[in-house]
């Protein structure tokens, strides 16, 4: 009986047999691996499998006893339903999701142990960082990699992201092309869902960072001890010789601590720790702070905006620092980077206020970037957002609250509706003010004309954040997707703005 260490080396030969976890794609000789999904279990599907001519069949559980039914006899011819339901090879694992992303990087080669794998994990902040870390890789004169919410980069080519952290077969292909397209390091996001169901097993991380954890996701997780236990999964892979960058301003950063053998590196803003920033000017245009590690200390002047991205910056720094970057080469970099779309990111225009798009969306996140905006707003702070269907809905209420304290001007509106009513989400919403019959609350559910009365109301030295969407050019309706940009938008509306009172 073949053993699961076995099926690896067969697979890491070239040539057959191929990778199936979807059982109509199977075909003689293939290898079926039974995933249990978050809606279907692979496992109610081996006998489609098998019937496909599956050699092999990996399963974690140890009960599924192969067996042809008197239904498959009387479809199939009898004993021949027999022979195939017999003659499948069935292969016993701890965990099938674990096993299929093994097998897939086994089957590329491990392309994984040719790169130096750097990984960030977060509520907020896992993009930013991932792509100031890849700037910073960049500016040492290396090629790097990159898996992002925003796109995967493979040194070479880009491709649009369709979730954070893909599959693990999408995985295995998109890192076997950054290595033969010269790339030296990968960086990428570390999604609890895909912590969760393995989908980044087969790759040895040199180190990985938290930024911090808040309220999302419970929808999937149902708990935020769930939640927490998902990232800390990351850093209990983590081998000795690799490094933990943990916020030191998180508090969960002490249970991370305390579930990995790594090396830790704490990093803070002006608090005590390894890596720390002391921020000096904050304005419109950027922010000036202090880095300091190990006696030494520089000098940046970012244009990134807000306590939390500087804080992302020393979350970056970290890892770069763990894969063997120069500290001056790094701050050259984090003066000079190439920050994400859609995260607080300006939208060009004449007029003497100013209009920022940003991927906010849950409170934590809104608070940060209000918090941000509100010392550097002159005039009034208006706010357009929403939240996504089909998600957590525990913290539509908690974005009400933190709109209501911050902001002069809020505009309720729909997110990625997705299956859900809008109408529904939006009153879920507006449960949470303190006093929904506020004249600074307006409620538009069509997002676009949300925007529009956005821009229509702000005047000279005021502030407009569009949160929710960032970077996205797409809304998902109920029963299709449509091209959506916030961007977009609100150059539209931009273009015909006229500031009155105005000289």
């Amino acid at each position: 009986m073949i053993t699961f260490e076995n099926l690896l080396k067969l697979v890491s030969r070239p040539g057959p047999p191929n990778l199936c976890v979807d059982s109509r794609t199977v075909k003689p000789g293939d290898i079926f691996i039974a995933v249990k999904g978050a809606k279907l279990n692979g496992h109610n599907f081996i006998k489609q499998a098998i019937e496909q001519g599956a050699k092999f069949i990996v399963i974690d559980n140890p009960n599924y006893k192969p067996q042809a039914t008197s239904d498959d006899l009387s479809a199939s011819g009898g004993p021949e339903a027999e022979r195939r339901a017999t003659s499948s090879e069935f292969i016993l694992v701890d965990n099938s999701a674990r096993a299929a992303a093994l097998l897939a990087h086994a089957k590329k080669g491990f392309p994984a142990d040719k790169l130096t794998c750097l990984a960030v994990t977060g509520t907020n902040g896992k993009t930013t960082t991932a792509y100031l870390v890849r700037s910073i890789i960049q500016t040492a004169g290396s090629r790097c990699g990159l898996i992002s919410t925003v796109l995967y980069d493979t040194g070479e080519k880009l491709f649009p992201s369709k979730l954070t952290t893909p599959d693990s077969f999408t995985i295995a292909d998109i890192t076997n092309q950054m290595v033969e397209a010269g790339a030296e390091f990968m960086v990428t996001e570390a999604s609890s869902h895909a912590l969760d169901q393995h989908r980044l097993a087969g790759i040895r991380f040199a180190a990985a960072a938290f930024t911090n954890l808040t309220g999302d996701h419970l929808d999937y997780h149902k708990t935020k001890d769930n939640y927490l236990a998902a990232k800390t999964k990351l850093f209990s892979s983590l081998d000795k010789n690799a490094a933990a960058i943990l916020n030191k301003q998180s508090p969960e950063s002490e249970y991370i601590a305390q579930h990995t053998k790594a090396r830790l590196l704490w990093y803070s803003i002006d608090a005590p720790a390894d890596l720390t920033a002391h921020i000096e000017v904050m304005n419109t245009t950027g922010t000036t702070f202090a880095l300091e590690y190990q006696g030494q200390k520089h000098i940046i002047k970012s244009p990134l905006l807000g306590k939390f991205n500087i804080s992302n910056c020393l979350a970056a720094a970290g890892l770069a620092i763990a894969a063997g970057i120069s500290l001056d080469t790094i701050c050259s970099a984090l003066s000079n980077p190439a920050p994400p779309p859609g995260r607080l990111q300006k939208v060009p225009h004449e007029n003497p206020f100013t209009v920022l798009v940003d991927y906010a969306h849950t409170d934590d996140a809104l608070q940060n970037v209000l918090e941000t905006l509100k010392p550097l707003c002159a005039g009034k702070l208006i706010v357009v957002f929403g939240c996504g269907g089909d998600r957590d809905k525990t913290k539509r209420p908690r974005m009400a609250k933190v709109a209501e304290h911050f902001a002069d001007l809020i505009i309720v509106t729909s997110d990625n509706p997705r299956t859900e009513n809008p109408q529904t989400i939006i009153s879920e919403i507006i449960a949470g003010f303190t006093n929904p019959n506020s004249s600074k609350i307006k409620v538009e559910p069509d997002r676009y004309k949300a925007i529009g009365i956005a821009v229509e109301n702000a005047q000279k030295n005021d502030v407009v954040l569009i949160a929710g969407k960032g970077h996205e050019n797409y809304q998902i309706l109920a029963d299709k997707t449509i091209h959506f940009s916030d961007q977009e938008t609100a150059t539209e509306f931009l273009k015909t703005k006229v500031v009155s009172g105005l000289p």
